[in-house]
Formats: C-alpha cells, structure tokens, sequence
C-alpha cells in the first residue's frame, strides 16, 4: 500500500532521532528488519533491546486497533512506538481501543506502548516546517522513551543527588568497582577502595537510595549496580572525555549533549581548564554540575575507576547483507 509523504518523513524521523541519539556513545544503534511495521531498530549496552513502530497518518481510526494489535502481539521487544496524526477522534478511537485491551490478557504489554502525537496540519515538504516537526519528536522520544529504555529511566534528580555527595569521586569509584568485582561485604569493599568504613557506608547507602545500586535483600549487603547506575557511570566516562578534550571533534558531541540537558547536566558551560581539585579549587557547590565534574575529575586523578568505553553503532542486518 501507497505511503503519504508524511507517514514516510514521520517513520525516518524515529529512526534518525534514535541513531543521533546513540551518537552520544552512552548506547550502540543497529537498524532492524521491518517486518509488519513501518519502522524497527536493536538499541544495545550490555544488554540488546529491539524498538518497533508505526506511523498512523492516512488511514482513519478503524486502522488503529489493526495496529495496537500488531504492535502489541510482538514478543521480546523493550518498547512499540506509536506516532499519529493528532486529530480528536483518532485520539478518542485510541483510548477506546488501548481500554478494551485493559479487560484482556494484552494488558501487561500495554506498558511498552509509547505514543507521539504529530499536530494534524503537518504537511512534508516545508524544510522549516519539517525541521521544527522533528525537533519536537526529537524532544519527547529521546525524553518520554530513549531514556526509560538506554538510561534505565534516569532523571534529574537522581543526577541531582548523585552529585551532592561531600566526597568528591568516591561514588564513582564505587559504582565502577561493584560493577567489575561486585560487592562482598562493606569491609571488603572498604578496603579495595582503599577508603574509610564509614564514609563507604555511608556513599552506598546514597546510592542505594538514589537507585543506583540493588540488592536481593532490604538491608542491602550484595549489590548489584542498576540500569540507571550503569548510565551513570557511563555518563561520567564521556564527562572524563570532555574533561580530557577528547569527547569529539572540537571536544563536541552533540548527541551527548542533549541527552545531558534533559537531565540538567549543562557541563559546556564549564571551561575545561576550570581548576576543579585541590585547594583554590573553582567549584560553586550550588552547580550540581560543577560538582559532578569534580567527582570524574576526582576519580579520573585516583585512579579508581574502570572507565566505560562509549558503545558503537553496528551496520543493520541488510547493510551486512547488501555488502557480502
């Protein structure tokens, strides 16, 4: 069946705005096979999770129960994006449909669904028009999904409370030390960071508060770091790479850096010649991201961290085969 112009825009656009994203090097982006959908991708870290979508434009609301159910009949994916024409029937049709799917066996999967609503007059083909389309998609996919499915749902506070600890690089250092060698016991751990018991206590309590690290049982012992603890090491990597004039050409990465925005990280606002250790240090303790940056730099000084490296895009599996 004919595409319109704008279903095509809209379904390219989803999967630009995720491969830009992936730029950041804090997750890697592979374009799936479509199948029955309009468009799919694998978003990997240590782990892979497939997105699928569909693009309602043309037909009207007696398509879109066809395509909840196409969408949501699919197993093993991390999330099925929806991007509509924003008309108040078809959002009225919508609630209908996804309400009939509460009463059902489907209603567990209808937590994947994430849906973009596109304003009805769009018309493709106005380069200004298109542009201001994509940004706005580009807002609320990297916000409303990219960072529940890559960044383990992490939000500005938890960077926020993360930051505020009095002691510079220590929480780092320990999510990157549970990460590689776990965590046997408070002592132990103490001792392999070479730091005091209290103050070890104390950062791990933090972290298990925040989120950033879990454990089997409610008075803690056996931590694990968390999805959200992992992209906030990752995060600090690529601060490190910045800090280091290393984080791309012209020390830029624009991908990272909007992601850091939504999460209230403004750390090109700060030269990276601002002297961020030791005594006469230039750090505003009410700048939480003054304060993450010396955590990194504090880390990066000791020496007490396995620093993530950045994730790569892989070529989809037509791209491979194409080229063999």
């Amino acid at each position: 069946m004919a595409t319109s112009r704008e279903h095509d825009f809209l379904s390219k656009a989803a999967l630009r705005i995720m491969e830009s994203a992936s730029d950041s090097g804090l997750f890697g982006y592979t374009e799936g096979q479509r199948k029955l959908f309009d468009f799919s991708c694998d978003l990997k870290r240590d782990w892979s999770k497939v997105v699928i979508g569909q693009t309602l434009w043309k037909h009207g609301g007696d398509g879109i129960d066809k395509d909840l159910r196409t969408l949501l009949n699919e197993k093993d994916i991390a999330a099925a994006v929806y991007i509509a024409r924003h008309e108040s029937r078809l959002r009225s049709r919508f609630a209908e449909v996804t309400q009939s799917y509460l009463e059902t066996p489907m209603r567990d999967r209808l937590s994947r669904l994430r849906v973009f609503w596109v304003p009805a007059d769009f018309k493709a083909g106005d380069e200004g028009i298109e542009e201001s389309i994509y940004n706005s998609l580009r807002e609320e996919i990297t916000r409303d999904l990219l960072m529940h499915i890559t960044l383990g749902g992490l939000i500005p506070r938890d960077v926020k409370r993360f930051s505020s600890s009095r002691r510079p690089g220590l929480p780092v250092a320990i999510l990157s030390h549970v990460k590689r060698f776990g965590y046997r016991s408070h002592r132990h751990t103490a001792k392999a960071l070479n730091v005091n018991l209290e103050a070890l206590k104390s950062e791990t309590d933090r972290l298990f508060i925040i989120g950033f690290m879990e454990s089997e049982s409610l008075q803690g012992g056996e931590y694990q770091v968390t999805e959200s603890g992992n992209a906030m090491l990752d995060i600090c990597s690529r601060l490190r790479d910045y800090l280091n004039g290393s984080l791309g050409t012209g020390n830029r990465n624009e991908g990272f850096e909007h992601i850091c925005s939504l999460l209230g990280i403004s750390y090109s606002s700060i030269p990276v010649a601002t002297r961020l250790l030791g005594k006469g240090a230039e750090v505003d303790i009410q700048d939480s991201t003054a304060l993450l940056l010396q955590h990194v730099a504090q880390a990066d000084a000791d020496g007490s961290v396995d620093w993530p490296a950045p994730y790569f895009n892989l070529p989809s599996t037509s791209a491979i085969s194409t080229s063999s």
